[in-house]
């Protein structure tokens, strides 16, 4: 016998209640924001919409599923099951977050603060729930499959990420490695820079679009479910020991960007959570390419 659907309701502490927690009081979060020229009734009000939004949600799951509730902080250590329908009610980066400990289940994204989210992947309003969510199990192998990016270190440390990949030093300061592209001839580069980031179609809306424009690069950037990868070299430093050849490329969903650490330690993080990384001693090296895993979105 069959479990009926989970309904996993993903959010994320909002910012009124980071101030109540620092602060104490409404009246302490209010005198911290007006000394910084900012108003607390402005961040109190978007605290309201989120809380009710998700109020909304949460009655809009059928009643013969099971729900549960997990916030952004608590999603490394909670279990996700086959039959969950996750949920995530905030913003776009929040999908993100919990992308990367999926396994196939079907994501909806419910935008708790129109015009103010750009809404690529919250794509639906609080009140679409209670009609969306129903057909969503029946729905989910319909669902728009997102390209994911991962890395894997030589002593099996992965990581997956749904818009980037950065491979660099703790702090973003200079990084030393050799950097080698399959099927380019064996042909491997060392290099100094600000790290080496790696994204997919998803991620060309954020990091890696403003490096791109930047930049100015002629690369196409990849569409949310191409089996393709953009990646760049930041800021590359010439020297006698190091060179700037291999700066930018992308990848196919066969190949792989290899880097092997000449530094004590560099990390690898995917989507901006640095807390979250995988750490990478002298000699280690880290191979960077599509994931064969998807998100799974309905639009």
């Amino acid at each position: 016998m069959s479990l009926a659907p989970r309904a996993v309701l993903v959010h994320r502490t909002t910012e009124y209640e980071e101030l109540l927690a620092r602060h104490g009081t409404h009246g302490q979060a209010a005198f911290f924001l007006s000394s910084r020229g900012r108003d607390v009734a402005e961040v109190a009000d978007r605290h309201r919409r989120t809380r009710r939004a998700l109020a909304e949600v949460a009655s809009a799951v059928p009643l013969t599923w099971r729900q549960t509730t997990v916030e952004r902080a608590d999603l490394d250590r909670f279990l996700f099951a086959p039959e969950d329908v996750v949920v995530v009610v905030g913003q776009d980066g929040l999908v993100a977050n919990a992308a990367k400990y999926l396994t196939g289940q079907p994501v909806v994204g419910i935008d708790t603060d129109p015009g103010r989210n750009p809404g690529v992947l919250v794509r639906h309003r609080p009140e679409d729930a209670a009609a969306l969510l129903p057909g969503v199990p029946a729905r989910g192998t319909g669902a728009e499959e997102l390209t994911m990016v991962e890395a894997v270190a030589d002593d099996t440390q992965r990581l997956v990420a749904l818009n980037e990949i950065y491979l660099g030093a703790a702090g973003h300061q200079t990084a030393r490695y050799r950097l080698g592209l399959d099927g380019d001839g064996g042909v491997v580069e060392a290099q100094a820079s600000s790290g080496v980031l790696v994204g997919t179609g998803t991620g060309a809306t954020g990091w890696l679009r403003s490096v791109w424009q930047e930049r100015g690069s002629r690369l196409a950037l990849p569409a949310p479910a191409e089996d393709r990868l953009v990646w760049f070299v930041r800021e590359a430093w010439p020297s006698p020991a190091t060179g700037t050849s291999l700066v930018a490329g992308e990848l196919r969903a066969s190949a792989a960007l290899s880097v092997t650490v000449e530094s004590d330690r560099l990390i690898a993080f995917g989507d901006g959570i640095e807390s979250d990384a995988l750490e990478l001693t002298w000699g280690q090296t880290v191979r960077v390419g599509v994931c064969e895993r998807r998100l799974r979105l309905v639009g």
